[in-house]
């Protein structure tokens, strides 16, 4: 089905590319973080008898920590020229059906069937540059998702065994992956601490405040631990 116009005038198709980049983000790291951490359960000896307990927000712990932020807005701003270029595509359709709507009772049949003809191949290659820009834009997020993940669960580790952990739950919580914690005391979130963590060993200091019309990284907040 071809996008229709908005009431501002504008196609759906700059809006549903810019919603997208939102979305994409919480998709990314919730289906990433559940293979990352599947990946670590695999590779992790199961304790014996775990006595030392800690909580942790995987998906918090990666999107805040100041390397995943920076690369977050490095890669918004590299995708700002396509969307650029879809709001010209959107503007030019604009155009382009008004002028067909006004001048429509003037315009011979054979006028006004390829004027919509050229409509509907621009709206089309419009889709598609959007189509191509999404799966993109994905493919590229989970990569820096990915990246950044794998170190925070190395910091993780590393952090676990120097406080004398011995079992981590993830309290995130995800279709992917159920929250686990059946109770969690505030003494046992270690979820700051290792963003703290990672942001030493990492060196990459923490991004300039923004206004928040520029479009900051998005923060996933911590969940509670789910009572079950």
């Amino acid at each position: 089905m071809l996008t229709r116009f908005n009431a501002d005038g504008h196609t759906g198709i700059l809006k549903e590319f810019l919603t997208h980049m939102k979305r994409s983000f919480l998709f990314v790291v919730t289906l990433a973080s559940g293979l990352v951490l599947s990946a670590a359960a695999q590779t992790s000896p199961a304790p014996a008898a775990p006595t030392k307990v800690a909580v942790i927000a995987f998906q918090a712990a990666v999107g805040q920590t100041n390397e995943f932020q920076r690369n977050f807005a490095d890669l918004q701003k590299k995708y700002e020229p396509r969307k650029a270029q879809l709001k010209a595509m959107a503007d030019e359709l604009d155009s382009l059906e008004k002028q067909l709507q006004a001048q429509g009772d003037k315009l011979s049949d054979t006028e006004r069937a390829t004027r919509s003809k050229t409509i509907d191949d621009k709206k089309k290659a419009a889709q598609r540059f959007q189509e191509d820009a999404q799966a993109d834009l994905q493919g590229e997020m989970q990569e820096v998702y990915n990246g950044v993940a794998s170190k925070v669960y190395d910091v993780l580790s590393t952090y676990a065994q120097a406080q004398g952990y011995t079992l981590i739950v993830d309290g995130s919580g995800s279709q992917q992956q159920a929250p686990v914690v059946l109770y969690a005391g505030p003494g046992t979130d270690i979820t700051k601490a290792v963003i703290e963590a990672y942001n030493l060993k990492s060196g990459v200091p923490a991004p300039p405040a923004q206004p928040a019309a520029a479009g900051t990284a998005p923060k996933v907040a911590p969940k509670a631990p789910a009572a079950h």
